[in-house]
């Protein structure tokens, strides 16, 4: 890859006639700068606005591809975001999460999802996509994410992606020939990294593009946190059955959590600094993981063009030190997100959110919400706005350093990129796998760590 940064023209060529001003603005920071001129980082780059709430428009139905928690919150925060959306077809592997989310709708919403739109099985999304929606959620394990969100675009439909959008490098490659399919269509497409819709971030953001810190020089980013949720294994499951839901602890269905999880802290970096990765060289372990075949830790260094380098750390182990925030360094200052600040070398604060004005100035602060209220905007506008590629790159960057770890060896982006890597089984049916397949990676080789040989 020879630029030096990010192209948000090539990203985001579309950003340009939506503009670059959002409604959050000067009432919502406390400068303690003195208004030195800095040079910018990067000109016609895009902000949401980001309202209370979406605008009033053509009635618009959705459906929801993936009914378990994450698709139960999505739905909602859409709800909450919009007036005139109307959940009209539900899709998930297993009907008992679909008829809980179906339920939930029903005694919060007072929403009554018809029985003739609700589809069980692996093929559910077609059934959901096809079945006259406008809009769709898109929340199973990340796994099937290329392949529904591919779907969904060749039928005209907006979507809605949870991160990661991939756990492989084919699958890499899927989603960003649908997102540029996307574009040539007008379609509107936002994922789950929910700080791009974040006031703080947001704010933060316009000011390391202004030049607030000066070129970007390097960064930290970590997701350190207790282990998450495990599900035992059932009588009557099958291999596969098991296997997705128990999704968040296999790699084939998660990407591991470097990706599943860390991308948000990744794809901050990566948005701030509008660089990409050159090369990635880490490390990673497995220690207490209960189920499957994940890794515990990680600590990757990534390189960046121009010799700048992000450690990125990620921990899912109980009784640790917790941490979850980025820092960009910059050659006039630095960030954290952590205490929405931006200081000077000599430590001096030169701007910090007001969360409190925002607070007084706004009634929805929830960037879950705020996502989405974006995507209704777009799409009662009829503007195009696609940020599926820009993820797919940051979820590419977590696999790199994924690949890293599992391996013990150095991998650059132009090599994951082209990547055969493919976790998706042969065969997707509700019975047996070849559980062998499914093995903790273990870095090097047995020969180089055997010191008799």
């Amino acid at each position: 890859m020879s630029e030096k940064r990010i192209d948000r023209r090539e990203f985001l060529s579309y950003s340009a006639a939506l503009g670059v001003t959002g409604l959050v603005g000067g009432s919502l920071l406390s400068s303690c700068g003195k208004g030195s001129k800095n040079t910018p980082l990067r000109t016609g780059y895009y902000v949401p606005e980001l309202p209370d709430k979406a605008i009033d428009g053509r009635t618009l139905k959705v459906g929801v591809v993936g009914c378990g928690g994450r698709g139960s919150g999505a739905i909602m925060n859409l709800l909450d975001a919009a007036n005139g959306i109307e959940v009209t077809a539900l899709g998930d592997v297993f009907a008992d999460r679909l008829n809980g989310l179906r339920a939930k709708l029903l005694k919060e919403r007072n929403i009554t999802v018809p029985e003739a739109n609700c589809f069980t099985g692996f093929e559910a999304y077609k059934s959901v996509i096809d079945s006259g929606v406008d809009m769709v959620i898109l929340t199973t394990p990340p796994v099937f994410r290329p392949e529904h969100f591919r779907y969904a675009t060749s039928k005209g439909v907006h979507s809605f992606l949870e991160k990661p959008v991939a756990v492989d490098p084919k699958g890499y490659r899927t989603v960003v020939a649908a997102a540029r399919q996307a574009e040539a269509k007008g379609l509107c497409v936002i994922t789950g990294t929910q700080r791009h819709h974040q006031r703080p971030y947001v704010e933060a953001y316009k000011r390391i593009s202004d030049g607030m810190i000066g070129e970007i020089t390097g960064g930290n980013v970590y997701w350190n946190q207790g282990m998450l949720w495990y599900r035992e294994r059932k009588a009557g499951w099958s291999d596969m059955e098991w296997m997705i839901r128990d999704w968040v602890n296999w790699k084939w269905l998660s990407g591991d959590h470097i990706v599943e999880q860390h991308v948000h802290n990744i794809d901050v970096f990566m948005w701030m600094s509008g660089l990409k990765p050159v090369k990635a060289t880490g490390m990673g372990s497995r220690n207490h993981r209960v189920t499957g075949d994940q890794y515990d830790q990680f600590s990757i260094d990534f390189e960046f063009e121009n010799g700048v380098h992000l450690h990125s750390m990620c921990r899912q182990i109980n009784g640790c030190s917790n941490y979850v925030g980025e820092y960009v360094h910059g050659t006039k200052g630095w960030w954290s997100s952590k205490e929405a600040t931006i200081y000077d070398l000599q430590g001096n604060v030169l701007w910090k959110f007001d969360g409190e004005a925002e607070k007084a100035s706004f009634a929805q602060t929830n960037p879950y919400v705020l996502e989405h209220v974006d995507w209704v905007n777009h799409i009662r506008r009829g503007e195009c706005h696609v940020e599926a590629e820009e993820t797919a790159i940051s979820t590419l960057a977590g696999v790199m350093g994924r690949e890293a770890a599992y391996t013990g060896k150095s991998v650059k982006w132009d090599e994951i990129s082209a990547s055969p890597l493919d976790y998706m089984p042969s065969k997707l049916e509700l019975g047996p796998m070849d559980m062998s397949a499914y093995k903790v990676a273990v870095p090097g080789s047995e020969k180089v760590n055997d010191p008799r040989k």
